[in-house]
Parts: C-alpha cells; structure tokens; sequence
C-alpha cells in the first residue's frame, strides 16, 4: 500500500469515527498532519505476514482483512472496514503482523507512522487514551472469538467421541431387543411341548438345581476359538444323537458353559422323550437372561457416559471454586476422549499418587485444562499411527503436581518458546486455533499455580502444579 493519492480528510470526518469522537480537535489536527493518505486495489496486499507493525491505519473508504497460512489453506481471522483503527497501537505488545493484509474492496486509508505515534503518544493524552482503549477492545474481542472457536472445536472432537462411545451400546440395545422379542415368541410352542411332558415335582427340582449350578459356575473354562469350535461341534453332534436340529442350541450351552459330560448327566435324570423340549426351553431361557443381560449392561455404559458428561460439565455446580479430587477430573476427561485414545491406537499408563488431598479449584476450568493438554498428546502420537500417554500424580510440597507425558516426536526447540502465545498454533486449519494453551495457562495462573514443558524427540512433558492451599 504504496499510492499516496491527493486527497482532504477534515478533523470533522475524524470525530465522525465514534472510537474518537471525544478526542479534542487539535489532537486530531496532530494526527491528520502525522499521517498521509494512501489508497490500495482490491487484491493488493497492504503488508505481509511477519513484518514489523509500526503503522497505525485509519480506513476511510474500502475494506482489508487479515488471513494467515494454516495447514496450507488460508484462514480470515480478521475483516476491517470504514471507520476501523487498526494496525500500531500505543503500548501494544504486537511487535510483528500475525498475517498478511489483503485489500477486499479498493481501500482509501489514513497512515501515521510509528515514529510519529511515538510523539503523540508523549504529548496528547487523550489521542493515546482513545487508541489504547480501541486496542484493549480489539484484544478482548478477537482473543474472546478465538476462545469461542477453541471451545466449538474441543466439543466437536467430545462429541464426536461421545457420539461413537454411545451409539454402540444403543445399537446393541436396539439389536438385543429385537433379539429378544424374537425368543418371546417362541414361548407358546414352547409352553405347549413342556407341557405335554409327564414329570412331577420330584423330577422338576433336581433338574432345575443342576442347570443352576451348571450356569452360576464361578469358573468357567477359558477356551480358544479353536477350542470353543471344536466344542461346539461336539456339542451338536450329541444334539443331533437325540433328534435335537437346532444349531444355534450348541453356541448357547457352550456360551453358558455346559460340556457334554454336563449333558449326558442331564439326560440320565429325566426320560429320553423329554430331553428335546426340556433343552430347548432351557436354551430359550439362557438366550432370554443374556439378552437381558446385555440390554443392562449397553444401559448401564449409557448412564456412565451421561454421568461423566454431566461431571465433566459440573452442570449442577456452581462456577466457585470447589474442593475436588484432582483425579476424578482426569478419569472424567479421559472418558470423554476414550474413543479418540482408541482411534489413535494410544496405551494409557496411569500412576496416581493414593494420598493426595482434594484442592480448591474451579472444576469446569480444570477439566480444559486436561482435556487440552490429553488431546494435545493425543494428535502428537498421531503421527506414528500409536503411542504411549503416560499420566502421574504426587504432592510436591505444598502442591499438587501433575505430569502428562507422550512418546511422540517431540516439540521443535524453535518454536517451545512460543507454545503459550495465543494464537500461535502448529496444527492444520480446523484442529486448532492457537488458544488451547494459552487457555491452559491463563486458568492455571487464575488458581496460582505452575505450568512447565520439557521436550525431546519421543518424550514431551507437562508439568502442572497446583497450591494445595488456594
């Protein structure tokens, strides 16, 4: 942005900028003086990524944004049109553009020079208040997107875990049920044959305890496919000696555990006519209770994972600081990135010290700080298609030290420095936005705690440590 164009622009069109409307006239002279007037074509680049920041633009006319390279494809992370102050602002920590910015309609623009800002930052105060407060806003703003957007992105991955975690036990409930219905009615016919058989009471009793005793075995033998295939087929084979054709009848008793000794020990207490019905209404029943069993159990993993929902959001918490089980956050955390650490094909290796005190902390706050730093460790296995995440507890004095540590390949020592600047991120457009650990650091000086990193190629560790008394 090069064209200096002849062009007035009056104190009035300046005070009609609402950010500095309150700033006397004479600053604004000031200002107007400082500056030139220069315009750019849509298209046309007004500065490139990584240049030193050291103008201050007023845009008259047009509009430009800001975009940075991430993951190779472009990402707008800012749009300014007329009326915008941007670029060098009084005591602004940004020394360097995070991006470059590209004109997207043709754009008038009014630029003073950091040197000249410089003057004016020493001789009118209320031009420089004015300024700082529009810079303050700006890093509010645009830090509270990028938050929004750290946040959208860590429950996309949640959610896309929860999703799958839930989804298999609503299948098998789901399947187990229509299973279920299909074995119900079978009970007629199966009503009509038990009861044709002529047996009192006597018989009914010894019979009944030995299929109790033969399914509640505390051991039952642990087999091989090729072992449980070869009973099977042994099992059928004796079914078929006694006219029995329903095949499905030798996975159930082999499933539940009976042998053919436990067979031929049935059939020597009732009479050979009533082996058939006998063992299909004891095959209905075992199919019926695993059934049953397995709607429980796919019920059950449901509850467990809205519960650590629930305790993971501390829905029914207030947003104070609580004295919690450090760990019980982590296991949360963990649960709710189960799937991902399966997916990624990740051994979780846990050592949690059995001692440790509970700590007053803000649970929802804690619970990003684990879910960022797991997921962290979890995409830098990634790359090696497996990994080990090694998670550890210990009191360290007065503190609570936690360390995450995973095997991947490590964090270049050039850019360890800046890990905890927001903003700066090494991961592909739409896995990160740079504010996760700049998340994490923030929540971990909120509770005076320490955040530290050790790196090499196959180990990186975090090490957070936490007051004991907050």
């Amino acid at each position: 942005m090069n064209n200096t164009v002849d062009k007035t622009v009056t104190v009035e069109q300046l005070k009609a900028i609402e950010t500095i409307s309150d700033v006397p006239d004479d600053q604004l002279q000031w200002f107007l003086d400082a500056s030139t007037i220069q315009e750019a074509k849509a298209g046309e680049r007004v500065f490139e990524a990584g240049e030193t920041m050291d103008r201050t633009f007023v845009i008259l006319e047009g509009r430009f944004r800001i975009c940075m390279m991430q993951g190779g494809k472009i990402r707008e992370v800012a749009d300014f049109g007329p009326g915008t102050i941007t670029g060098y602002l009084p005591f602004s920590r940004g020394k360097k553009t995070i991006g470059y910015g590209e004109c997207t309609e043709d754009m008038v623009a009014l630029v003073c020079h950091m040197q000249n800002m410089r003057e004016g930052i020493q001789k009118h105060y209320e031009l420089t208040e004015a300024l700082v407060h529009i810079m303050t806003t700006r890093v509010r703003e645009f830090t509270a997107i990028q938050q929004q957007n750290e946040k959208m992105m860590a429950l996309g991955k949640l959610s896309a875990g929860l999703a799958h975690e839930l989804n298999n036990p609503a299948a098998a409930i789901v399947r187990n049920t229509s299973s279920l219905k299909e074995q119900l009615k079978q009970l007629p016919e199966l009503f009509k044959e038990i009861a044709a058989i002529k047996m009192d009471m006597r018989e009914i009793k010894p019979v009944k305890q030995y299929i109790t005793e033969v399914v509640q075995r505390p051991e039952k033998p642990s087999l091989s496919m090729m072992q449980r295939a070869d009973l099977e087929d042994e099992l059928m084979d004796w079914l078929e000696d006694h006219e029995i054709t329903d095949y499905s009848m030798a996975e159930t008793l082999a499933d539940m555990g009976f042998s053919i000794e436990d067979l031929e020990k049935l059939r020597g207490m009732i009479a050979v006519d009533c082996i058939a019905p006998i063992l299909a209404w004891i095959n209905n029943n075992l199919i019926t209770g695993k059934l049953v069993d397995d709607i429980q159990e796919a019920a059950r993993r449901i509850s467990e994972l809205v519960g650590s929902v629930k305790t993971f959001t501390h829905m029914d918490r207030d947003a104070d600081k609580q004295p919690i089980d450090i760990h019980a956050g982590i296991q949360n955390t963990l649960k709710m990135l189960d799937y991902k650490l399966k997916k990624g094909n990740i051994t979780l290796k846990e050592d949690f010290a059995a001692d440790l005190p509970k700590i007053k902390v803000m649970p929802g706050e804690m619970n990003q700080v684990w879910t960022n730093l797991i997921d962290n460790a979890v995409d830098a296995m990634e790359i090696s298609g497996s990994g080990t995440l090694r998670i550890s507890t210990r009191r360290d004095g007065d503190f609570v030290q936690v360390l995450i540590v995973d095997d991947g390949p490590g964090i270049p020592e050039e850019i360890k420095p800046r890990i905890f600047d927001p903003f700066f991120t090494t991961k592909e457009m739409g896995k990160g936005t740079g504010m996760g650990l700049d998340v994490v650091s923030r929540i971990i000086r909120q509770h005076n705690g320490t955040i530290k990193v050790k790196s090499k190629p196959g180990e990186t560790e975090f090490e957070v440590c936490l007051p004991l008394n907050n």
